[in-house]
């Protein structure tokens, strides 16, 4: 279902956070055009993570960049700039991620854009934002974690914090990135004006803290706690956390300790009955816990727990998660095929729309594998 048809986004981001918007763009029908450095192309084309190869180039680069050309130019270079003047005035939305200042110097700079295409949805994605002193800073997604306290949220009391384990402020910014150009597209139905949509990182990685952040700014500006053991979520009494048992590993989510401890046949949680001490207490109630469920393995538990309506769940890897009917059933994974023939796995658009998934077989572009035929397409000069 191709709900952006006709659509047309020029894309100049690298790396992550903006290629990630122009994905979910391109998986709701828009057709995105990826403006590449000449020999080099997108960084991430050579951004390794593992020693997976796609083609010769990195596996992260083919799975975020499906289902979108590549056009080539030197945007420093006069005649090339003469080109992509010609692309934009095709476009609805132009984006990029660079940092403040770059745009500018080439003369693509939102300012720039509007004087000449005013009807055209500007959107890019900073580090930091527009300006202050942390606005050259690299936006890098481990740094933003860093400083916005999110590895503070995760691992226990005494250790150090814990960053999460994936890119998660790049795609959040590419995410609220997509859902800012979505509504500026919306308006521009009704008013033909095109509209300026920015998007930091650092922003994006508070607003998903918005649940604890706001806790912290009306407690007294008290730090949010970790627990000492099985921590789960500072602001979360007791059981909240995972828990070692015999064979692997349980998640215990809310619950009243007392009907808890009698499912488990751990009398030790009785004399916890005042529904503070689950939080006052919570470390003491977490150890009581956590030696106890070493007694017998996971599935022993959740045969108790479940039709009791205790939420729990088992701690599954990957490899462990996709032998589960209750995976296998969504057909999360797809295959992409490039016009040479390389195939990839990996994951389809989560949204569906009247029930029909959004998917598409077409993977990353080459590098400058669009010129010839968006030249022939849009009268570019030949170059």
């Amino acid at each position: 279902m191709q709900l952006l048809e006709g659509i047309t986004v020029i894309d100049f981001s690298q790396f992550l956070s903006g290629p990630s918007a122009s994905l979910r763009l391109a998986d709701l029908g828009a057709r995105v055009i990826k403006v590449e450095k000449p020999g080099t192309g997108d960084i991430c084309r050579q951004l390794y993570v593992s020693e997976v190869k796609i083609a010769e180039e990195s596996t992260i680069f083919h799975t975020i960049n499906r289902n979108k050309e590549s056009f080539t130019a030197d945007l420093k270079d006069p005649e090339d700039q003469k080109v992509i003047w010609k692309l934009i005035q095709k476009a609805d939305v132009v984006m990029h991620n660079f940092r403040p200042g770059v745009m500018k110097r080439l003369g693509f700079d939102h300012s720039s854009v509007k004087a000449r295409f005013p009807q055209v949805i500007y959107a890019e994605i900073s580090g930091y934002g527009q300006d202050g002193p942390w606005e050259g800073l690299p936006g890098q997604d481990l740094l933003l974690q860093a400083l916005t306290g999110l590895p503070y949220l995760n691992g226990e009391q005494d250790k150090a914090p814990v960053p999460m384990g994936i890119s998660v402020v790049d795609i959040l910014a590419g995410t609220q990135l997509a859902q800012g150009i979505l509504a500026a597209l919306y308006r521009k139905e009704e008013t033909g004006q095109g509209a300026l949509v920015q998007v930091s990182m650092l922003e994006s990685a508070m607003d998903f803290q918005f649940e604890v952040f706001t806790t912290f700014l009306n407690d007294g500006e008290e730090l949010p706690q970790r627990s000492k053991a099985n921590h789960g979520h500072c602001y979360v009494a007791a059981p909240y956390g995972v828990y070692a048992t015999a064979d692997s590993y349980l998640a215990l989510a809310m619950g009243n300790i007392l009907t808890l401890g009698e499912l488990l046949g751990c009398e030790e949680l009785a004399v916890f009955a005042d529904p503070k001490s689950w939080f006052d207490q919570r470390d003491e109630i977490k150890a009581l816990l956590a030696e106890h469920l070493t007694n017998q393995d996971t599935q022993h538990w959740l045969d108790i727990l479940e039709p009791a309506d205790i939420w729990c769940a088992k701690v599954l890897d990957m490899e462990a998660m996709m032998e589960e009917d209750g995976y296998q059933v969504l057909e999360m994974e797809m295959e992409v095929k490039t016009t040479k023939g390389d195939r990839i796995k990996t994951t389809r658009c989560p949204i569906r729309v009247n029930g029909q998934g959004l998917k598409s077989e077409r993977g990353a572009p080459f590098l400058g594998e669009h010129n010839d035929a968006i030249v022939r397409e849009f009268g570019l000069d030949a170059r």
